[in-house]
């Protein structure tokens, strides 16, 4: 049985719907040890057959049998296997990646192979000191003349020790002391036991081998033994695979590296739209914490407070149903992470305070709770049972001089409410001003005890109006305090309603996540720009690299490693650009909150590493996305026209 047989092969080609036949039934035997010339004219089908020996086109009529086992009905899978593990090329002009040194060309080869890096290099290293290319071993294709090239390739078709070498034209493009140092080299890969089958129009090549075969007009015209055939070698104990992720990766920083000006550049337009969405998120970030900052910096953010949720008319009309009870202060205690809930009474107008001659009517009045900081209070202290706290701008109402030296002096409170009957009563009580809060720190206020002591005074039913949730722990707890507050309802309605600056900053909050949202949107349209840009780049690269993809499958790449090729240049595209983005927002960072300190002394931009996390997310699956089209049409090429792309 020989090692590998031809059988009756047919193929033709069509233009149109007319047929032009090339081979016309081939029936030929080879073994390992042979050193096989297909000799004939150009157009004779020549080519043609060493593609179907090859495994690279499976387009034809017959059988091709390796070992006696049938290739005709092998999946694209197996024949990328076949080509990997049996079949090496070398090619006419030369074929090699122009992005990759002597080195890494042979290495190609060998990353489809499971010998560790090391013993790769050690491999390439050996096959190029072979074939004499030692000192060659860095240079770039670019940088060796003819032969040299062809070494280069003949190294790399020797690299995975594949049973089957497959020369065309081998020396076509060479001299005649190349050509002859060529031949020395194929003949002693077939003394070594291979199977050499080189595809040429020339006599003088032909006659160098063991066996010429004469092709003319896709028929076998002669089949001349010339010398006997070399011993067989041993089988091939090398296990191969296709090229692996980390491998495409190298070859496409390689190649990003090669075209570094060009890269840079396509780097630098897709940064632009992460830069400008980082940026928008790191300003809305600096924006609403300053916000938060000042308002907090006036109140407690923990503590939040809630009255009934009751109409405008309901209101006007002084109904009961503004009024909450202990059943919804037990329902508040009650809430996750809830500490104190305190009582508490607002009222506007109606409530007038005297010293002597002086008095001072109050617009608002509420009862003091910890809704207001303690650090507001400029000068003395918080109110007890009896006391009342006074804002700075009511103060300067009894001594516009120094309203400081209101505190110990004593003061008449009065307020008219309504009694059960609807009749009004007048609540009077003498206080002692207990401290002097800043004037935007609230209204003037006493506490809830000291008002009920009114009341019972004249037999009058206080009942509060809103009440202060204090929440314990950090300001993150507040919110979802706040979430199950709004959630009670009284039918479809809300029953409670959350007033004060913990609502305000919670609304303030969501508007600017609204318009930072609305903003990076905006800058987002760049990453549009940028993904078309990426996409119109990997469609060059795909044209650029169209013969080395062509090369990459006659070696055995598979059309997935093909697809991950591109989409390895789509990865580094996306990250090197999401990391340009990221140093840039942070320099502007650095200089926008430098003067942000001096002015409002608060860092105005706040770029998170959520932010950083994002655009760096964002910028790799924008690539990846505009590596789908690119990339699927890569894989889809066809090795033979690859390889014939000029």
């Amino acid at each position: 049985m020989s090692y590998l047989e031809l059988r009756d092969i047919r193929k033709s080609y069509y233009l149109g719907n007319e047929e032009f036949k090339v081979l016309k039934g081939i029936n030929l035997n080879f073994d390992r040890g042979e050193f096989v010339s297909i000799l004939g004219e150009s157009g004779g089908g020549k080519s043609t057959l060493m593609n179907i020996i090859g495994g690279l086109d499976s387009n034809y009529e017959g059988d091709v049998l390796l070992k006696g086992e049938s290739l005709r009905h092998d999946t694209a899978k197996q024949l990328d296997a076949y080509r990997r593990q049996t079949i090496g090329f070398i090619f006419q002009n030369f074929n090699l990646i122009s992005h990759l040194t002597v080195l890494q060309n042979v290495m190609v080869s060998l990353e489809m192979t499971t010998l560790s890096h090391k013993e790769q290099e050690d491999r390439a290293k050996e096959l190029l000191a072979k074939v004499g290319l030692t000192d060659h071993m860095k240079k770039f294709p670019n940088q060796l003349s003819g032969g040299q090239k062809q070494r280069v390739a003949i190294a790399r078709a020797l690299a995975s020790d594949p049973e089957i070498i497959i020369a065309d034209e081998p020396t076509g493009a060479l001299d005649s002391e190349n050509t002859k140092e060529i031949l020395q080299l194929l003949d002693e890969i077939a003394a070594d036991g291979k199977l050499v089958i080189t595809v040429t129009h020339s006599q003088t090549v032909a006659d160098y081998g063991t066996r010429i075969v004469r092709l003319a007009d896709g028929q076998i015209s002669e089949d001349t033994t010339l010398k006997p055939a070399y011993p067989a070698a041993s089988d091939n104990e090398l296990t191969t695979h296709t090229l692996r992720f980390g491998a495409t990766l190298k070859m496409a920083l390689d190649n990003m590296r090669y075209n570094f000006k060009r890269n840079l550049l396509i780097i630098i337009g897709a940064a632009i739209g992460i830069f400008s969405v980082i940026l928008m998120q790191g300003l809305g970030n600096g924006v609403q914490g300053y916000i938060n900052h000042e308002i907090y910096s006036q109140i407690n953010p923990n503590a939040v407070q809630v009255a009934k949720n009751i109409s405008a008319d309901e209101l006007a009309d002084g109904s009961n149903k503004v009024n909450l009870t202990d059943k919804d202060q037990q329902r508040f205690e009650s809430i996750k992470n809830v500490k104190d809930v305190q009582k508490g009474y607002y009222v506007q107008g109606g409530t007038r305070l005297q010293r002597g001659k002086k008095t001072a009517n109050l617009q608002i009045m509420q009862t003091y709770n910890d809704t207001i900081k303690k650090n507001s209070i400029k000068k003395g202290s918080a109110p007890k049972t009896g006391e009342i706290l006074l804002t700075k701008e009511n103060a300067q109402k009894f001594n516009k001089q120094d309203p400081n030296a209101m505190i110990g002096k004593k003061i008449v409170y009065t307020q008219t409410v309504m009694n059960s009957k609807k009749q009004p009563v007048q609540l009077k009580k003498m206080l002692k001003v207990s401290g002097i809060a800043a004037a935007n720190s609230g209204a003037t206020s006493i506490t809830y005890d000291t008002l009920n002591q009114m009341y019972d005074a004249k037999n009058v039913k206080l009942a509060p109006n809103f009440m202060t949730v204090v929440i314990k722990g950090n300001a993150k707890n507040v919110k979802p305090v706040q979430t199950q507050i709004k959630s009670y309802k009284t039918g479809k309605k809300a029953t409670y309603t959350i007033t004060g600056a913990g609502a305000i900053v919670d609304t303030l909050n969501t508007y600017i996540d609204l318009a930072v949202n609305v903003l990076a949107a905006i800058a987002g349209i760049s990453l549009l720009v940028s993904a078309i840009m990426i996409i119109v780049v990997l469609y060059i690269s795909v044209s650029e690299r169209t013969k080395e993809i062509g090369i990459l499958r006659a070696l055995g790449a598979s059309k997935g490693s093909i697809r991950n090729l591109f989409f390895s240049e789509a990865f580094f595209i996306g990250l090197f650009s999401a990391i340009l983005a990221v140093v840039l927002a942070l320099l502007i960072q650095v200089g926008a909150n430098s003067l942000s300190q001096s002015g409002i002394h608060y860092a105005i931009m706040q770029i998170s590493g959520g932010n950083i996390a994002f655009g760096v997310i964002i910028s790799i699956v924008i690539s990846l996305l505009a590596a789908l089209a690119p990339a699927g049409r890569a894989a889809r090429l066809d090795p033979i026209e690859s390889l014939s792309y000029e």
